[in-house]
């Protein structure tokens, strides 16, 4: 398989759904790397494969390895209790029924730990089910609801400030709920590692791997616009040379806040690939990339509307199909990637454009799992 294999998947929405994209394949020792299309809608600039993107949610799997580092070196643990580092949240309160008011409220039976956390069972998250005045409370005191946006988020103290002042919607390690956990998970990792989560993330991941392009602020060169689709097209969600991305963000978001390259994901997909690459134990690889929750856990409302009946190991999607586990995770900025640990392959897909438009992540893993089962 090669990228231009991909590339001829894509080509139907080039145009119509996303200006331009790249695609990168990774077996064995063999990376290839493609792009088509522009940078804007019906601009002339042709996309560039080395063009740097937001990559959204692809950046929890980076801070789950990460976390995992620090465990590796007994930093924390991953049954640490998070009050342990961030102490504002000590003695949390857990809501009676979902629906319910803020005040209706029991004592959480334990506290919330950091495999919670990398698991996103900390009891707090997006309610999917219907009304939620807790969920509502959150995203309006700016916790970080909606897409990334580095220039909108409060200081990382006054984040738990706010987080503090509300209650869990249910027990900690009991359902799965997107995406809140990672936030708090970037605070604790900074304030147990004693730096901020960009020079965390440079020191321990980015600089090992020669993931020269990726971080919280984009490189002075290679970034390219971002678009929301719209009744009436695509609007320009975050410009360049003008972006929110181009000054350090005060609170560096482990959610979602930062941007890539195509073959700096590829990078990161090869340490995996390779039981950690020398930088994490085979055994927590193995961890991380392995589904972490229980059949009840998957069938929950959250994570039905996320997962689509597949698993959640520590900071990436899991699946079982013909080819054995697949593991990785999709970016809501437009942006995928997935491996294939048995067929020691891996394959990225860029492109910028909100929200992602899922038949074409649908086909592009169909492409692969095609060409990987002949």
């Amino acid at each position: 398989m090669d990228a231009e294999q991909l590339i001829r998947t894509i080509r139907p929405w080039v145009g119509d759904e996303v200006p331009g994209a790249v695609v990168g394949v990774l077996q064995g020792t063999d990376v290839s790397l493609g792009a088509v299309g522009t940078t804007e809608p019906d601009g002339t600039g042709a996309m560039p494969v080395d063009a740097v993107m937001r990559i959204s949610s692809n950046t929890k799997p980076m801070v789950a390895a990460v976390t995992l580092l620090l465990v590796e070196e007994g930093v924390l643990a991953l049954d640490d209790a998070v009050e342990e580092y961030v102490p504002e949240l000590t003695g949390r309160r857990v809501l009676h029924r979902l629906d319910g008011p803020l005040d209706d409220t029991v004592p959480a039976r334990r506290p919330v730990t950091v495999e919670d956390l990398l698991t996103m069972r900390m009891g707090f998250g997006f309610v999917v089910e219907g009304e939620c005045p807790a969920a509502e409370a959150a995203a309006a005191a700016g916790l970080g609801f909606g897409p990334p946006d580095p220039a909108g988020m409060p200081a990382s103290d006054d984040w738990v400030a706010r987080l503090a002042a509300l209650p869990l919607l249910e027990q900690p390690g009991t359902v799965w709920r997107y995406e809140l956990a990672y936030a708090l998970l970037g605070v604790v990792l900074a304030r147990a590692a004693g730096c901020s989560l960009d020079d965390l993330m440079r020191e321990r991941l980015f600089g090992p791997l020669a993931m020269q392009d990726t971080g919280f602020v984009a490189p002075p060169h290679g970034l390219v616009p971002s678009f929301v689709r719209t009744g009436d097209g695509l609007a320009l969600f975050d410009g360049a040379p003008q972006s929110r991305w181009s000054a350090p963000p005060v609170f560096p978001d482990a959610r979602g806040g930062l941007v890539s390259t195509a073959g700096d994901l590829l990078r990161f997909a090869r340490m995996l690939l390779d039981g950690g690459g020398g930088l994490l134990s085979p055994a927590l690889t193995e961890a991380m990339t392995s589904d972490r929750l229980t059949p009840e856990q998957r069938s929950g409302p959250s994570a039905r509307a996320f997962l689509n009946g597949g698993g959640w190991g520590y900071g990436v999607g899991v699946d079982e199909g013909d080819l054995g586990r697949r593991y990785g995770w999709g970016g809501g900025l437009g942006t995928l990637w997935y491996s294939w640990p048995q067929e020691d392959t891996a394959i990225v897909l860029m492109t910028q454009v909100m929200p992602p438009t899922a038949p074409l992540f649908d086909a592009v893993i169909a492409t692969a799992e095609a060409v990987l089962a002949r």
